[in-house]
């Protein structure tokens, strides 16, 4: 048993150090076999997609193979060679300064992209117009008719106050059209928001509607067939003269295509080339150019949502104003003049919702115009001009 039990104790030094020298000699080994064959790829494994249902083998070999090294050699070199130098460009769009001319899409637009395929074939058709109605699903009907009137030439937007949006699927043209909802606002408050100059530069001209218009006398393509011909860059159609309250200048005349200048009432206009008797559309159904949008857009204050007052300040984005805003009148609307909007409020100390509504366009209106006085009078005094004089 002694005999047994040294010769056993004797063994375990050399049997361990046999088992480091195996190890040391297998890793060795492997080392120089690692570096001596080509790389593999991992795509050319026959292995089932159930076993890797969401992993692009494709993409994991270029991350770890070869050409993926070299392009991040070659990038590393290129950046060496400039020497720490930092992309600066001034003339680039607020705040993508810091990035190469190349790289910046400094527009956008509300064409429809699909989820596959190749990027450039997306789109086999650009609409040339944009038009837009604030709307509430009660009059879908009155919709319905009005966008019928506009061809596939334009993109379609539906701005929803009441927060319905999938029920107007029932209408095959609202399944293209783009939808943005959001409660109880004015269609100059998401204007502001979602109209961007750069969001509609690829358009030639913006309608931005209300709901409540009748269309049955007016046909979308020739109205901007008489807008080029006249060189509006800022128009209405005409209203029917005997439906609702109006300005004189908005008034449908039967003799002619189109009217710049008009008399209202005596008194009124002391200038006969300025607000209300010429330089002058009303804001329930303007259609703009896309520059004069990109004026206007900036005009309209971010917390004045009516619009009130904006129409007669129009003149400011165009020059001259009496020769670029008209109102078409072979191309005509009736305004329905239903209280949607009104019904929109809340009572208030006794005052039905259409009433704080239509007090808060009022005040708006006072604001809107003392803004844009103060302004005009600050711009004068900072270059030295008598503002007395304008």
């Amino acid at each position: 048993m002694v005999t047994t039990t040294r010769s056993s104790t004797n063994r375990k030094p050399s049997e361990s150090m046999r088992l480091i020298v195996t190890t040391f000699v297998g890793v060795i080994f492997g080392f120089f076999i690692g570096v001596s064959f080509p790389t593999l790829s991992i795509t050319k494994f026959n292995l089932p997609s159930s076993l890797l249902p969401s992993i692009d083998l494709s993409y994991i070999e270029d991350k770890y193979t070869g050409a993926s090294a070299k392009n991040n050699s070659r990038r590393l070199s290129n950046d060496k060679s400039l020497n720490g130098t930092k992309i600066w460009v001034p003339s680039n769009p607020r705040g993508a300064e810091r990035l190469p001319p190349g790289i910046v899409e400094a527009e956008s637009d509300f064409y429809l992209r699909r989820l596959w395929g190749r990027p450039s074939e997306d789109l086999t058709f650009k609409p040339k117009y944009l038009v837009t109605f604030t709307v509430g699903y009660d009059q879908k009907k009155n919709i319905d008719a009005a966008v019928k009137k506009f061809s596939e030439n334009f993109t379609i937007l539906l701005f929803h106050y009441d927060g319905r949006t999938t029920e107007w699927d029932e209408f095959e043209w609202s399944k293209r059209a783009i939808h943005v909802s959001a409660p109880k606002q004015t269609k100059w408050w998401y204007a502001k928001r979602f109209l961007h100059p750069d969001i509609v530069a690829p358009y030639d001209y913006i309608f931005i509607w209300d709901e409540d218009l009748g269309v049955e006398h007016f046909n979308a393509e020739k109205y901007l067939t008489l807008v080029r011909k006249h060189g509006l860059e800022i128009s209405q159609p005409g209203l029917e003269p005997n439906k609702g309250l109006t300005w004189q200048m908005t008034k449908r005349r039967g003799d002619r295509e189109v009217h710049k200048v008009t008399e209202e009432k005596p008194g009124w206009c002391t200038d006969p080339h300025l607000p209300p008797c010429a330089a002058f559309v009303e804001i329930m159904a303007p259609v703009f150019s896309r520059d004069a949008w990109r004026c206007v857009w900036h005009m309209i204050q971010n917390d004045l949502v009516h619009g009130w007052g904006l129409d007669f300040a129009l003149r400011k984005c165009v020059e001259p104003a009496h020769e670029k805003i008209g109102v078409v009148d072979s191309q005509w609307i009736i305004h329905q003049g239903v209280p949607t909007l009104g019904n929109q409020g809340e009572t208030q100390i006794g005052k039905a919702p259409w009433q704080g509504v239509r007090e808060r366009c009022r005040k708006e209106w006072t604001m809107f115009q003392s803004r844009l006085t103060s302004a005009e009078n600050a711009y004068y005094k900072a270059v030295g001009i008598n503002s007395t004089a304008h």
